[in-house]
């Protein structure tokens, strides 16, 4: 049965379309039939054409191949679709080749050559470079900036834009950093060792240029920009196309020398490097941030994106310091050690009532500005750093010791030999004088050594009960303690425990001698005593504005009695009459129409090189109007070596000047008030 449509195939190729004709029979039919007869012809019936039936038996390749196309059945054509196969297997085998070439090129890009392709990326990526915040200002009392911060740029490079392999020349730092040198004020080498570095995308070449220094550099690097886009290709390279700059602010100090050791100087890196810079360098300085870019060839790419984290500017700082009171005690302090030929000075002005700063002054000084021609040991603040004997200044406290404990009065005698044989040794006043019949404020006006030491013997039945009852006067007074300031470097002097008191010192100390202080402590002493008797901390910072615009004043600052406002007050008369009296040792601080207080001090001084006493301590301390006391005024000299030695001398017309100018710019009036007297000498009378 399979085969007779083969047959059929056969029969309709030899005679397509044809229904009458001779039909020829197949070889395989005749061999079959072969002894037979031969079998009719099927002819086709009414409406059955023959085209028809040969059509059924007909495939169409055969048709094809004989040349003839297949009748259509009912009138149209048939199609049939080609086998889809062949196309696809050949879209395959092309899509597999396409993917095999991109995976050998990417095993090529990041296995084979991922070295070099880094380096081509290099040139053009993101960096990250810090964004200085803004540091704070500080200003006087008054507003009056002492150290702002003005823009200045640090210069920078990439060293990577200056390697032969960028720049096509081998001498490229060279050419660049000799370029670069008179306009940074740097040397080539310095410059040239910078641009060569390796390792690294980032190097700085000069910190706080002034914005005209960047402005010649970036002339500079156009001009070449526009020689070498010019010239042939590599016929003149721009060697400074890596050089770029980040605006780093640079800290000014509009006064020069005013105020120099209170305010120190910020460093190289930004930070406070002493005084109050460094004290304050965390509310000052702020926080940094940071921005992210790419740059091409030392330049932003400004259409790469930009990530920056802002930087939060520093708070504003308003000191105590009056600017004006300030400039004054400079001034007069600068001008007496110069005359003295000392080693150097301080003022100390101080409001009685606040026990704020209002001066600080040190000789000699340096110019924040430029500290490179500044000695070191000029850095810091002498007020507050250096430690030394105070001498007579120190009486004060011994006395106040005396009329606290109401072993004394002011009117009680007391008899002064021109010499005083204690423990192993023979104490003396500062002249040989015959016996001193003096009352208790005599002793204190002339500064006796031995009236000193007699009234404080007082204090206790033994020598020992008495030591321990000064000596907690003496640190009720501050000696032996921190100011309150907080400083970098601070002293807090030298105060033995009264057990460890030498044979000398328990007689020394009573005069001031044999323990130490600061020129700040020193003030504060008679800031005390002008007080009515409660010390209140040295202070220097009224307060800070935040980047908000919020003033935030400073903390209220510790207070502690010492003494009864009636053993103040008495202590004031007393010291009136150091000024005021002719016997007095304080006569040249007088001011016409005030009432002032004061006491003199001359101290051996030890020399800090050989730890042996060489030379003196020059001081006068005080305050004024004496009866409604409102500003105290301290001074001291180490090692005047021409003219006089004295405290009365060298420091009393610093005193006087430094006081007199401070009572007219804070317009404080005289009180009108007449002086109140007390007897220097026993037996005689006077006012009280």
């Amino acid at each position: 049965m399979s085969e007779r449509p083969r047959e059929s195939e056969r029969g309709a190729r030899r005679s397509p379309g044809t229904a009458s004709g001779p039909e020829r029979t197949p070889d395989r039919n005749r061999t079959a039939d072969r002894g037979r007869a031969a079998k009719p012809r099927r002819v086709p019936g009414p409406g059955r054409p023959a085209t028809a039936a040969a059509s059924r038996g007909a495939r169409p390749s055969a048709a094809r191949r004989g040349g003839g196309a297949r009748p259509p059945r009912g009138g149209a054509a048939r199609l049939r679709l080609v086998n889809p196969r062949p196309r696809l297997r050949l879209v395959a085998v092309g899509l597999t080749l396409v993917m095999l070439v991109f995976t050998v090129r990417l095993l090529q890009v990041q296995a084979v050559d991922a070295s070099a392709y880094a380096d081509k990326a290099a040139v053009n990526r993101y960096i990250t470079v810090p964004l200085a915040a803004e540091r704070g200002t500080i200003t006087a009392r008054d507003g009056s900036a002492l150290a702002s911060t003005v823009d200045a740029h640090d210069i920078t490079a990439d060293p990577y834009l200056f390697s032969p392999e960028q720049t096509k020349i081998e001498d490229a730092p060279e050419r660049a950093a000799e370029l670069l040198a008179p306009l940074l004020g740097k040397k080539p080498a310095e410059l040239a060792g910078k641009l060569s570095r390796k390792g690294t995308r980032y190097v700085l070449l000069a910190r706080q240029q002034s914005p005209q220094t960047w402005r010649k550099v970036k002339k500079l690097k156009a001009r070449l920009a526009e020689e070498a886009a010019a010239a042939p290709e590599g016929g003149k390279p721009d060697v400074l196309a890596g050089i770029y700059q980040e605006k780093h602010a640079k800290r000014v100090y509009p006064n020069k020398e005013l105020a120099a050791t209170v305010l120190g100087f910020v460093n190289s890196a930004g930070k406070g490097g002493a005084g109050l810079e460094a004290k304050l360098n965390g509310t000052l300085a702020g926080e940094d941030g940071k921005v992210t870019y790419a740059q091409s060839g030392g330049r932003q790419v400004p259409t790469a994106g930009v990530r920056e984290q802002a930087a939060e500017p520093g708070s504003d700082v308003e000191l105590t310091l009056d600017r004006d009171i300030q400039w004054s005690a400079q001034q007069a302090i600068s001008d007496q050690v110069a005359e003295s030929h000392a080693d150097s000075g301080y003022v100390v002005v101080q409001d009685t009532r606040t026990g704020q700063l209002l001066g600080m002054a040190s000789a000699p000084g340096f110019d924040p500005n430029d500290i490179r021609g500044a000695q070191v040991d000029s850095f810091g603040s002498p007020a507050v750093q250096d430690a030394y004997e105070p001498g007579s200044t120190s009486k004060v406290m011994s006395m106040a010791a005396v009329l606290e404990e109401g072993k004394a009065t002011p009117r009680t005698a007391v008899t002064v030999p021109n010499r005083l044989k204690r423990a192993d040794r023979s104490f003396a006043d500062d002249i040989d004088h015959p016996t001193w019949h003096l009352t208790l404020n005599g002793v204190l006006a002339k500064s006796s050594n031995i009236g000193t030491i007699l009234a404080t013997e007082q204090l206790g039945s033994t020598q020992r009960q008495a030591n321990k009852v000064l000596y907690r006067y003496l640190r009720k007074f501050g000696i032996g303690r921190p100011t309150g300031l907080g400083f970098p470097g601070e002293t807090d002097g030298l105060l033995a425990e009264p057990g460890k008191w030498s044979a000398s010192q328990q007689y020394t100390i009573p005069f001031g001698q044999g323990l130490s202080l600061n020129a700040v402590q020193a003030a504060s002493i008679y800031s005390t005593i002008a007080n009515g008797g409660e010390r209140i901390a040295p202070t220097l910072v009224r307060g800070t504005t935040g980047p908000d615009g919020r003033f935030r004043p400073a903390d209220a600052p510790d207070k502690r009695r010492v003494v009864s406002e009636k053993t103040a007050k008495t202590l004031a008369r007393m010291l009136e009459s150091v000024v005021s009296d002719m016997e007095g040792t304080g006569t040249t601080a007088k001011i016409p129409g005030y009432r002032v207080a004061g006491k003199t001090g001359t101290a051996n001084r030890v020399d800090p090189e050989t730890g042996r006493y060489h030379g003196y301590t020059s001081s006068f301390a005080g305050f004024a109007p004496a009866d409604k006391p409102r500003i105290t005024v301290y001074c001291a000299v180490q090692n005047p070596k021409k003219g006089s030695y004295f405290g009365s001398d060298v420091c009393g017309p610093v005193y006087k000047k430094v006081m007199k100018f401070s009572l007219k710019t804070l317009q404080i009036p005289p009180t009108g008030a007449e002086p109140a007297k007390l007897p220097v000498s026993a037996g005689k009378s006077r006012n009280d």
